[in-house]
């Protein structure tokens, strides 16, 4: 396909024409000026769904992402921007008569809290079963679902620089606190990691923790260097923004610092790895994203890439292939392809597991070696990360072959089992045992753990 993206005039710094900062929510889609190239009904339509979804874009993605001459099909633009298909259409006509009734901002917030409780806000029991406790009380904004791994949610990371319409942590932006998950005790956070001698990475998550001036990030990870944290090997930072906002670690005003960040707990002996979300190859085509790139790869971080696989963006074995060997090209190192989580508005980006798995394989068999470090198709469910390792057939009966690649228990990792073969499912909870089993050999033990949280 021929692109036709905007191409914006090079800063004094060479790499892009964006270096203010400019976001759009829901209340300014006025002032998006392409958007005024849609019919009067697809803006609407877009209002509707922002009425229950978040929503909140930057000038960067809108003029150096999208094309607009490919819209509404355009993958970055369905990454972004609201789609009537996002919501049932029952939920849908419920909030458009809200908006055509123009009813006061109460009575539609109420509704949209009554259409967000229907749409799974909080996924895999993480509000109830992962809070780590500290002195007999619970610590907010952590989870520790793995025994090696503790995510921490600063309260200043909270949102992202734009949002992506499938995120399984929508809940955090749509304004209900009890639905946020967020912190700013540091010290609980460093007292937590230093009595657990068995956590040795540290996954900084959010929101994105790449909104954060470098001095609220240096408060948590600067202590991390004392000697009764020398047990914490990896600090993972979770974060969109090589996509949504690179100019954080070139043009920012304190990029500099953030790097020196970096360098500084690289030097210390700390394996730094940025987590970054990349759900396209056109994401990595932007001068400026590669200029970030090769900084943060010059301080000793190590950049790994996930993104789930989701319908209108990527559900394609070709866009994986490009995706995987530019990032081999350019030193980033492919981690997952996640299975889109059961939250929000997965009926429109939700793909079948088999469908997942022939993507998957086909797109593993284009890459060399290099390219083959990628795991999936890969399920966050409750009892763990899950893997489709294969769709294979044993005495007539078909089945997916599954594996534990994390799990709340230690010892379900990297233990296969098999769950019978559904053309329809989509997520981990519609598979059932294989060859008449009636549960899978973690169910009891699984149970427990939820009824012990309850």
């Amino acid at each position: 396909m021929t692109q036709s993206i905007k191409i914006m005039p090079l800063s004094d710094e060479g790499f892009t024409e964006n270096t203010r900062f400019q976001v759009y929510t829901d209340r300014q889609f006025d002032k998006i000026e392409p958007l005024q190239k849609l019919s009067a009904e697809q803006r609407f339509e877009m209002r509707v769904v922002a009425s229950v979804l978040p929503f909140r874009v930057n000038q960067y993605v809108i003029d150096e992402l999208i094309d607009w001459d490919n819209v509404p099909n355009d993958p970055i633009f369905q990454l972004t921007f609201p789609q009537r298909g996002m919501l049932e259409p029952a939920d849908y006509d419920l909030m458009a008569q809200a908006l055509r009734d123009e009813l006061p901002r109460a009575e539609i917030t109420l509704l949209a809290r009554e259409i967000q409780a229907r749409l799974n806000p909080h996924p895999a029991g993480q509000q109830e079963m992962n809070v780590p406790m500290l002195d007999g009380k619970p610590l907010d904004g952590m989870q520790h679902k793995y025994r090696e791994t503790v995510l921490f949610f600063p309260s200043q990371g909270q949102v992202c620089h734009s949002y992506c319409t499938f995120c399984f942590r929508w809940a955090q932006f749509v304004g209900d606190k009890e639905l946020r998950f967020a912190s700013n005790e540091a010290a609980s956070l460093h007292r937590y990691l230093a009595q657990d001698k068995n956590i040795t990475d540290l996954l900084i998550t959010g929101g994105d923790p790449m909104v954060m001036k470098t001095r609220h990030l240096e408060s948590y990870l600067e202590p991390l260097l004392q000697p009764e944290l020398e047990h914490l090997q990896t600090v993972r930072i979770g974060t969109k923004a090589l996509t949504f906002w690179p100019q954080r670690f070139v043009t920012d005003d304190d990029a500099a610092g953030l790097l020196k960040l970096f360098t500084k707990l690289v030097k210390a002996g700390k394996h730094v790895a940025i987590m970054a979300h990349f759900n396209h190859w056109r994401e990595m085509e932007t001068p400026i994203v590669r200029e970030a790139i090769r900084r943060i790869r010059a301080t000793g971080a190590v950049i790994r890439t996930q993104a789930p696989l989701v319908q209108h963006i990527n559900d394609d074995a070709d866009v994986w292939v490009r995706m995987w060997r530019t990032q081999v090209r350019l030193g980033l190192i492919p981690y997952y392809m996640f299975v889109e989580r059961d939250t929000g508005a997965k009926r429109y980006f939700e793909v079948p597991l088999v469908r997942a798995y022939e993507i998957y394989r086909e797109a593993m068999q284009q890459v060399s070696g290099l390219g083959r470090t990628a795991r999936g198709p890969s399920m966050s469910a409750g009892p763990g990360k899950v893997e489709i390792q294969s769709v294979m057939e044993f005495n007539g009966e078909k089945v997916f072959v599954l594996r534990f690649i994390q799990g709340r228990n230690p010892d379900w990792v990297q233990k296969t089992f098999f769950a019978k073969y559904d053309e329809n499912a989509t997520w981990f909870d519609d598979l059932v045992p294989a060859f008449g089993e009636e549960k899978f050999f973690f169910t009891d033990e699984y149970n427990a753990m939820c009824n012990a949280e309850s």
